[in-house]
């Protein structure tokens, strides 16, 4: 279950509207007992019956002076004790218990979740982190301790979330870490992400591990600590500034390719682990990759982690190789299924 807890709201209108329903009833119980001589609890009894037109009969026949006052009681709290009445009827449909049966759905959600992406912090980085791995299909759940920065991720019905301490092996199997497909760790503190990094990688030896780092020893630890690739968000900051004076088209339009919203344009990873025995050490020439998809061939990773960078058509692929296609979402999802359909 969500550690998310559900708080009444104390907006200025709400505490006003307290303050004076409050105010009524201690000036119902002082005028029935200084009038009517009344005990403080059938003062009470009287303000509550009197504010809220139950029409229950009087404790005693009242004197002319206690039956002016209740007429100016009943005018003058009326309208208070209906809006009151109103807005606590209406926070707590439309608030508790509209909240309670979304985590719960959320909660089955996340019991259901399978090959997901977890992020570990909704500051900046995590936002936009959260924003491109949803554009590419994947199941968002968001790890934060923020009550302000949970309730905004709850506006987003396409995100799960879990409140909790992201470096803690509880949260992280709360959320699923032995089935998700990557963690990415966005929290400011670097200390911070190294005890995540280091759970993540002990209950999930195969997980993929983003993390930043903001210190510029803080890389090799993480790496050690057994995260996949390290992002300083900062020294790429720095590297893109000067890149923009000294090859801004270049920039631009890697920009276009990779970075921009709503672009049929994609540079894709494309692995051809398993494939069948008869396209093994093919050359690109051999395996009319364009001919059949349309794709270009502009790298390849080898299994050494070295990379071919525009690769002719002669240049043998092998199985564990990762081709790095550029194309149209079309293409390249036609390029996809016949792969698979060649494992097949």
């Amino acid at each position: 279950m969500s550690r998310f807890k559900l708080k009444f709201t104390n907006t200025n209108s709400n505490r006003l509207t307290i303050f004076f329903l409050v105010l009524m009833i201690i000036v119902g119980i002082t005028g029935y007992s200084i009038i009517e001589g009344y005990r403080i609890i059938d003062a009470l009894f009287m303000t509550i019956i009197t504010i809220s037109t139950v029409g229950f009969r009087e404790i005693q026949p009242l004197s002319l002076t206690g039956k002016i006052f209740t007429v100016f009681l009943i005018i003058s709290s009326f309208g208070i004790f209906a809006y009151a009445l109103t807005t606590l009827t209406k926070y707590l449909m439309d608030g508790v218990f509209h909240n309670y049966f979304k985590l719960k759905k959320m909660n089955k959600r996340i019991q259901k979740a399978n090959q997901h992406v977890i992020i570990c912090g909704y500051g900046r980085n995590g936002k936009q982190a959260a924003k491109e791995s949803k554009s590419y299909g994947f199941e968002v759940l968001i790890i934060e301790q923020k009550e302000s920065l949970i309730k905004q991720i709850m506006e987003d019905t396409n995100l799960m979330f879990i409140q909790g301490d992201a470096t803690q092996e509880d949260v992280q199997s709360e959320a699923g870490i032995e089935k998700a497909t990557a963690l990415i760790t966005t929290l400011p503190n670097d200390a911070d992400n190294l005890f995540v990094v280091l759970s993540a990688r002990e209950i999930n030896p195969d997980l993929k591990i983003i993390s930043r780092a903001s210190d510029d020893n803080a890389d090799k630890k993480l790496l050690r600590a057994g995260a996949t690739n390290i992002i300083m968000s900062d020294k790429l900051g720095g590297q893109r500034m000067a890149k923009l004076v000294a090859q801004p088209d270049v920039v631009e339009f890697l920009d276009h390719v990779m970075v921009q919203e709503k672009n049929n344009v994609r540079l894709e990873e494309i692995s051809f682990a398993n494939i069948g025995a008869e396209f093994k050490q093919k050359t690109i020439r051999e395996l009319k990759v364009r001919n059949i998809s349309g794709v270009n061939i502009v790298g390849v990773r080898k299994a050494d982690g070295t990379y071919v960078l525009n690769p002719d058509a002669d240049y043998i692929i092998y199985c564990k190789d990762k081709l790095f296609a550029l194309g149209t979402i079309e293409q390249i999802n036609k390029l996809n299924q016949i792969i698979k359909e060649i494992k097949d």
